[in-house]
């Protein structure tokens, strides 16, 4: 009775300390602000060009075959998909937290109590049967279930395990954006490569006018018309062109091999489609409303799991504060001799409750406590952070698709009246009613407009690549 008094006294005593223990600094918490404009501009359209299929989206039958073998074959999506299967694997763990666990255990063992000692003089007088002594050396013969339970009062491991979904959820957003970065880098660098084979071809057919040329300023010149100098400019003219086409050729072959990283290959040529690439219209591309962004972005996405995640860690943080309480048990059979499993009497079998709360020293759990209210503030910021970067991206497609339109338009309007400059300028040196520099000049010119035309054309179909990235399509 007296010991029951003495624990009934010692709790007492201890509740204070307990409900102490269970007081928790304070923080400053923060909310997400997600309001966005209402458009993009003028347009309240919900038409969004992100729906789309990727495999829709581009009709170039060659990068479409490129697309699909990048999205089975590259490493690092293939990474990314591990990454996955490591964050569902810890769902599993987490979940194994708060249930019991359940584990089976057998032992032996042999004891030798020296004979002259209280135990051992005790057991020499003990009498197992009638007549027969306890064995020396004792053997220990052990076979036993037993379970540990940590009782999730305060949700401390179900938040948890809620957390690591939210991280698993997370890191499937991570591999769909991953995959709208790769299908958008593989398009680009397909446009860009057919860019480059325009512009070997404009170099190869300049080089050829230019030939033809230099072989009339040589004709001239043994006709006394023109003088070595204008020989010796074409001449160069004709070299400089020349060097550059190989120039070009390893810009080829460097966009090529990018493109058979992205695959997940080694170095081989990239089938492609090159001849209608500046007369290729791309088709009309939808922005929809901002608001569409935070379904359809998946890094949108990925950062709000990870901050609803980061909000479940502060719970969990917060719940170390709290006491814990911890159930134990125990049943099995154990005896000298494993015949005697079968009697009553080598049973055994324990229950036990424990409850404990932090007193004293506290600062570890205060400093994870603040520190995961900081990561979730963080996580805040960085929410905040994408849904800006989402909305200025697509900005800024939407202003380059209006610009580029605009541009090649124009650049059209300057080839053509380069071309035909340059006829003119041919007509009028053979007449010798030109200088050769002004032939030299409106070649060049000539050269280099038609070059700006197809880079302008690159760029118009970049920018339909990236109005669909930054709308979040590619992943569906």
């Amino acid at each position: 009775m007296n010991r029951q008094i003495k624990y009934i006294c010692l709790g007492i005593i201890c509740m204070p300390s307990l409900f102490t223990a269970c007081k928790t600094p304070s923080i400053v918490e923060k909310t997400a602000n997600t309001e966005v404009p209402e458009s993009f501009g003028s347009s309240q359209d919900t038409v969004n060009s992100a729906t789309i299929n990727w495999a829709d989206y581009f009709s170039d039958p060659y990068m479409i075959a490129l697309i699909d073998t990048a999205l089975q074959n590259n490493q690092e999506l293939n990474i990314t998909l591990q990454e996955i299967q490591i964050s569902q694997n810890e769902i599993s763990a987490r979940k194994g937290e708060y249930l019991p666990f359940v584990g089976i255990r057998g032992g032996l063992g042999v004891e030798k109590t020296a004979r002259y000692t209280p135990l051992g003089a005790n057991e020499a007088t003990t009498d197992i049967e009638p007549g027969r002594e306890m064995p020396d050396p004792v053997p220990d013969f052990m076979l036993g279930a037993f379970a540990n339970w940590e009782v999730d009062i305060w949700h401390k491991l179900r938040n948890a395990k809620k957390s690591a979904v939210m991280r698993y959820l997370a890191s499937v957003e991570g591999k769909n954006f991953m995959q709208t970065n790769i299908v958008a880098e593989i398009a680009s660098s397909y446009y860009e490569l057919l860019a480059l084979d325009n512009e070997l071809e404009i170099v190869k057919r300049n080089i050829e006018i230019q030939s033809n040329a230099f072989e009339i300023v040589k004709q001239q010149k043994q006709a006394a018309r023109v003088t070595e100098l204008a020989v010796r400019r074409f001449e160069a003219q004709v070299l400089k062109t020349k060097g550059l086409q190989y120039s070009i050729q390893q810009e080829i072959t460097e966009t090529e091999n990018r493109i058979n990283y992205l695959l997940g290959r080694y170095p081989q040529p990239i089938k492609r489609s090159s001849e209608s690439f500046v007369d290729f219209k791309p088709d009309s591309s939808f922005a929809g409303i901002p608001s569409q962004l935070l379904q359809n972005r998946p890094d949108i996405r990925q950062a709000e799991l990870e901050l609803s995640a980061a909000k479940l860690d502060v719970k969990v943080a917060k719940a170390r504060f709290y006491p814990s309480l911890d159930i134990s048990a125990g049943v099995g059979l154990q005896a000298f001799n494993p015949a005697f499993f079968l009697k009553p009497e080598s049973l055994l079998y324990s229950v036990a409750g424990d409850l404990a709360a932090p007193l004293i020293n506290r600062n570890a759990i205060k400093a994870a406590y603040k520190s995961a209210n900081a990561q979730q503030i963080q996580a805040v910021y960085k929410y905040e952070q994408t849904i800006l970067n989402a909305y200025i991206e697509v900005a800024n497609q939407l202003a380059m698709i209006s610009n580029m339109n605009k541009s090649y338009e124009l650049k059209q309007q300057e080839v053509q009246a380069l071309v035909r400059s340059t006829d003119i300028s041919n007509d009028l040196f053979s007449s010798a009613r030109a200088d050769y520099m002004e032939v030299l000049l409106t070649q060049r010119e000539a050269l280099e407009s038609k070059f700006e035309l197809v880079e302008t054309k690159m760029k118009q179909l970049q920018a339909k690549v990236g109005i669909y990235r930054s709308l979040g399509g590619g992943w569906q």
